[in-house]
């Protein structure tokens, strides 16, 4: 099981708009209760900037444009079991207004400025946080 049996892959997008990132409540480990970008596992044979886009659209409801690579997030949760690799991209290029399609998973959303954002947050959010500040 990935994650749990060996480090799992994932990637995640960081989604801007005025300035304020969409975050996403999870309901499961890891992290589970924690605001998180969006985002999930590469399946086998798929580019995780194509994964980063299928799991943001799966999630938020939104068509993704253009997005670019911002940066590697290598977590690892010992009080969970379990270790993770994400590789993870940013966007401002979308269309629609953002959803709950996966209440079981995603119950809730919001946009947040970077200097206020929700608590708890997670690792890996905070990592795409810190290099949107760098930009």
């Amino acid at each position: 099981m990935p994650g749990r049996n060996y480090p799992g892959l994932g990637t995640g997008l960081a989604i801007l708009r005025d300035g304020k990132l969409l975050l996403y409540r999870r309901v499961r480990p890891p992290e589970a209760g924690h605001w998180n970008i969006v985002g999930g596992k590469i399946d086998h044979l798929e580019y995780s900037y194509l994964a980063a886009r299928r799991e943001a659209e799966e999630e938020t409801g939104l068509t993704i444009g253009k997005i670019d690579f911002l940066c590697l997030s290598e977590q690892i949760f010992e009080d969970e079991a379990q270790h993770w690799v994400s590789l993870i991209y940013q966007t401002s290029d979308f269309a629609g207004e953002p959803q709950v399609t996966e209440p079981d998973k995603l119950p809730e959303f919001g946009w947040f400025d970077l200097d206020a954002l929700p608590q708890p947050v997670s690792k890996f959010t905070l990592d795409a946080v810190s290099h949107l500040k760098r930009r």
